[in-house]
């Protein structure tokens, strides 16, 4: 695991601006990373960063407009115990996933990219994380509950999906309608985490620390 300080003095953490749904990078496929560099480091660095000021619990590396295949998280769960990691070219193997209609408030997701809006969406309740670590270390991670929903989150991201695209198909067209009104789904749109505000950041869930 990272610890998500900076070990070099020449290191420079910063907020990136986020990408909005609409965006062609939310939507294509992230690229396997390939060189393990100082600018891996800053990148992941630089997540944290992002995804502490927005504030969320993971962000993706499309997210800001980078399309590699890395993610970020760090949860606090009901006990106090606070989940933090950081994963390179991850796989993700997923548990049974239960039948039926989601809790409206149980399994209610959000997503900084698609910011203001929450949704309820079935996910796994157990899977296991693979990848690698910025020093090229294998990683593997078992989580259940919300701390297995946000790594199929994070990992919905660098397959080009957002947790939108899973809706049943009822929620869907309600959340392409509220997305239209809004006026997102289109190219070039962003915000930025301590300057622009959004109630969804405040209080999502899914990349939001706000709700387990």
């Amino acid at each position: 695991m990272l610890a998500f300080r900076c070990l070099n003095y020449a290191c420079q953490m910063a907020i990136r601006p986020i990408r909005i749904t609409g965006d062609p990078v939310l939507h294509t496929r992230a690229h396997d990373v390939t060189t393990w560099d100082a600018q891996l480091h800053e990148l992941v660095y630089d997540m944290v960063d992002t995804m502490r000021a927005a504030p969320g619990v993971g962000l993706a590396a499309p997210q800001i407009g980078v399309p590699l295949r890395v993610f970020v998280w760090e949860w606090t769960d009901e006990r106090g115990e606070t989940h933090e990691g950081h994963v390179i070219n991850p796989t993700l193997n997923r548990g049974p996933q239960r039948r039926g209609r989601p809790h409206p408030d149980d399994d209610e997701e959000g997503c900084l990219s698609v910011p203001d809006f929450r949704y309820p969406l079935i996910r796994c309740d157990n899977v296991v994380l693979r990848g690698f670590t910025i020093d090229n270390d294998p990683l593997q991670v078992s989580a259940s509950g919300w701390l297995a929903r946000i790594f199929q989150h994070e990992h919905d991201h660098l397959e080009g999906l957002l947790y939108i695209d899973r809706l049943p198909w009822r929620t869907l067209f309600r959340a392409r309608r509220d997305i239209k009104e809004e006026g997102f789904a289109r190219p070039g749109l962003s915000w930025m985490p301590g300057l622009d505000s959004f109630e969804g950041s405040a209080g999502d869930s899914g990349e939001n620390s706000e709700k387990p």
